[in-house]
């Protein structure tokens, strides 16, 4: 059977029998033509070799790319000829590849100086930059995920302890605390800004000017506007916020199992990667203070 045969039907089988988008088979098929781009003398299945899978991998490691691509480009080959084994057309065992080590991608994070300005970029003259205000202050003040933030309902609002009560993720609960800087905005929000806005009688704390809950798309548009306007052209995300809260807190001597409580990590090893990113910070600013002597 001609390969370009056998790829087409592959497609058919994703398509009716596993059920995936049109994307989905778009993305496999991609990774097909990378692979039959390398092996472009092969034109026909009987042609095929499981040490292709091998070949395969080690060129795209020594092309540059990145391990998570490349061995998600490999897993794509696999099921390929997985599928032409259920079908009788390859007779060969795949082959058994150690994956090479993904890289460990230490979490972008800002210096103080930076998420200060960050905090301070919105206009608070307005009921919407008011809002950002709260909403900023709060996420940095206690580490919040950003779904945790955005569903956030004013009853999980404790201001006469200065507790936020949140549900993370599997619905885990946890109580954390606000800082002082955000309960003061939370209340200027409430007070001066939430009122005016639509939808004022929702059960959700932070609202869009159709009185909706606010979605991840629009708060990482103004978080990027936000530190566009104030010089941070690095990439950065509302996720970012959580990172420096994690970070910050270690720099400024917490522990790390009340960091990993506070974050709602169920394992301390997710939490450990920020002791890497402070020291990595610290390190850089010992450089940079040594360059200047």
């Amino acid at each position: 059977m001609e390969i370009n045969d056998a790829i087409s039907n592959y497609s058919q089988f994703l398509l009716v029998e596993k059920g995936l988008s049109p994307l989905t088979v778009k993305a496999y098929q991609d990774d097909l033509k990378q692979f039959f781009i390398l092996f472009n003398d092969k034109k026909y299945v009987e042609e095929l070799e499981a040490d292709d899978l091998v070949i395969f991998l080690n060129e795209e490691l020594n092309k540059g790319y990145h391990v998570s691509t490349a061995l998600r480009r490999l897993s794509s080959i696999k099921n390929f000829y997985a599928f032409l084994k259920k079908e009788g057309l390859f007779l060969e065992d795949l082959p058994e590849i150690d994956p090479p080590k993904r890289e460990k991608r230490l979490p972008s994070c800002l210096t103080v100086e930076e998420v200060e300005d960050l905090l301070n970029a919105p206009n608070i003259k307005t009921p919407y930059g008011l809002r950002d205000k709260a909403m900023l202050e709060l996420m940095y003040a206690s580490g919040l995920r950003v779904s945790e933030l955005l569903s956030l309902e004013r009853k999980n609002i404790n201001l006469q302890k200065g507790i936020v009560k949140v549900f993370g993720k599997g619905a885990k609960e946890r109580k954390v605390p606000m800082g002082d800087f955000a309960e003061e905005y939370v209340v200027k929000y409430l007070n001066e800004a939430r009122e005016l806005l639509h939808g004022k009688d929702s059960k959700y704390l932070f609202l869009n000017k159709n009185g909706k809950p606010l979605s991840r798309v629009y708060f990482f548009k103004q978080i990027k506007k936000y530190a566009l306007e104030v010089g941070i052209d690095r990439p950065i995300s509302p996720h970012t916020l959580r990172h420096c809260f994690a970070t910050h807190m270690l720099e400024g001597g917490a522990q790390l199992r009340t960091v990993q409580e506070m974050l709602g990590h169920s394992n301390i090893a997710t939490t450990q990667i920020y002791t890497h990113v402070s020291s990595k910070r610290i390190i850089s600013a010992y450089d940079l203070f040594m360059k200047q002597k």
